[in-house]
């Protein structure tokens, strides 16, 4: 996938909730909002304070954990990247069971799957009208396969969200390169799109190299999301897309600082207008992987500000294809979960690739690694300490933040308290070397910087600290024994919203020790 080499490149398409002009009044939420000239810092944070999600954003970051399939001409050339001049007959899996690729995935707690119907290399997963460079011209059950359905199905039976990858570059189409293969890729989509049923995320990347005529071609992203948003209108479209952003890297680690607020710049304010029930495309400014996106620093001098998450991808094992040399180099459970509160931890989604086979099932090793990691997951979040210790802080709402319930929240009496200090009387001693908080992002992301306290000797010792919250937020420590916790929120823009606060004692002994290594 080479997303390193993605640049500022990324194209934002909003779909407008309000006017532009209703979007400005205070205390109005939206998915972006336009700065205006004159404007101070405080009307700027005010805004920031309320930019949220779509339903469609919203949606996506409470799936928490989606998993990629890479699957095609690569498995069985032992390549990472075709060249678009490969034999269709090669692709011949002996054994290919989407149902298996699923029901893994799900029993790893997994909630949607992305299939790469189609690769840099062209040759694509369906029996599309569009190319002869496809699973119709295979071996594979005497040319009558289709992949998007063989996994769409699945995913409906076992209940689980499902997306497609469709890869902007191709080696293989005679047209690519020129205006012809915009229409060729709209095409594409449209198969995708209106024959599998509900398709849950449109997922691209910027790979942009020459196709079989030497030439590269012009992406024609906004005439593509546009046909998206038309044909499956509740579809994400990540992460060379309006809805999600790439976090920067493909370790599986996000930032420490994690801001779904970020600036966007390239605003034709007049086009916004002109649009404002319509979609309206435009770039978000800057370096989208730089350490910070959305503090105040950032945003300060931004021309907008947009509603814009992070996913965190990362492969189960070196490559992104299948290859045997790495059947004894798939991540372990400890690895991964490690992974697991470096991304979903840090306010991001976890992208998770599981790269089929030559048989076309998910290896065996990369299935007990999975299965260990669910474990650990589920043996370290399965009993909150905090439940039913009682809670003491100024505000409204005390109790929402232990009834598990995300929905539901605690806040400060007015705007203006932008800070709190969350005591927890627990219900007798508790050990625990975990944190857990989250705020309810449908009103905003706010939380800028917090210190976790636990009472020890007489007094209050600091535990961990941090930035922001997000989403989700999970912080490792270690191990502490005490009755009495609390939560200073030291700065917040507007009041903060605590949805949930959770402690908990890792599975894994010594997770703490190794947090941050990566």
């Amino acid at each position: 996938m080479q997303m390193k080499k993605i640049t500022t490149s990324i194209l934002a398409l909003l779909l407008a909730v309000a006017t532009p002009a209703l979007a400005q009044e205070a205390g109005e939420k939206a998915n972006y909002f336009i700065i205006q000239p004159g404007e101070t810092e405080a009307d700027i944070i005010r805004k920031a304070a309320n930019v949220v999600p779509t339903p469609r954003q919203l949606r996506w970051q409470q799936l928490e954990l989606t998993a990629f399939f890479h699957v095609g001409v690569n498995t069985f050339t032992n390549r990472e990247w075709g060249t678009g001049k490969e034999d269709p007959a090669i692709f011949n899996p002996s054994q290919l069971d989407a149902r298996q690729w699923v029901r893994v995935a799900k029993e790893a707690g997994i909630k949607q799957v992305i299939l790469t119907a189609k690769h840099h290399d062209g040759f694509c997963l369906w029996p599309t009208a569009t190319t002869e460079h496809s699973v119709k011209n295979s071996p594979w059950k005497n040319g009558q396969g289709d992949l998007m359905k063989d996994v769409a199905e699945a995913c409906k039976e076992y209940g689980i969200g499902f997306g497609v990858y469709l890869s902007p570059w191709d080696m293989n189409s005679p047209v690519y390169g020129s205006d012809a293969y915009n229409d060729l890729f709209i095409e594409q989509l449209t198969e995708l799109l209106t024959n599998y049923g509900q398709i849950d995320e449109v997922w691209f990347d910027g790979a942009n190299g020459e196709g079989p005529n030497g030439k590269k071609q012009v992406y024609d992203f906004d005439r593509w999301y546009q046909h998206i948003r038309k044909l499956q209108p509740t579809a994400t479209i990540a992460i060379m897309g309006p809805d999600v952003r790439w976090v920067g890297t493909e370790t599986g680690y996000g930032r420490e600082t994690e801001w779904s607020v970020v600036p966007a710049d390239n605003l034709d304010q007049n086009s916004v207008a002109a649009n404002s029930q319509q979609a309206v495309a435009f770039k978000p400014t800057g370096d989208m992987r730089g350490e910070v996106l959305g503090g105040r620093e950032q945003i300060r001098n931004a021309k907008g500000l947009v509603w814009y998450p992070a996913e965190t991808d990362v492969s189960i094992r070196p490559g992104w294809f299948y290859h045997p040399a790495e059947d004894d180099k798939v991540k372990s459970p400890e690895k991964l979960l490690d992974i697991y509160y470096s991304s979903v931890g840090r306010n991001g989604v976890l992208l998770l690739n599981i790269p089929p086979d030559t048989r076309g099932l998910i290896h065996e090793n990369d299935v007990k690694a999975l299965q260990g990691w669910k474990k650990l997951i589920d043996d370290t979040f399965t009993q909150n300490l905090a439940q039913g210790a009682k809670v003491k802080v100024s505000g409204k709402n005390k109790k929402a933040m232990l009834d598990g319930k995300y929905d539901t929240h605690f806040t400060t009496k007015s705007e203006k308290d932008t800070t709190a200090v969350i005591e927890l009387q627990l219900k007798g001693a508790q050990t625990f070397d975990v944190l857990m908080l989250q705020e309810n992002i449908s009103v905003g992301q706010r939380v800028e910087k917090f210190v976790f306290e636990y009472w020890k000797d007489g007094q209050w010792q600091k535990a961990t600290e941090g930035t922001t919250i997000g989403y989700k937020r999970l912080l490792r420590f270690e191990p502490i024994t005490t009755n009495k916790v609390r939560l200073r929120i030291e700065s917040s823009r507007l009041n903060p919203t605590i949805s949930e606060i959770g402690l908990f004692k890792n599975a894994l002994e010594g997770m703490a020790i190794s947090a941050n290594e990566h």
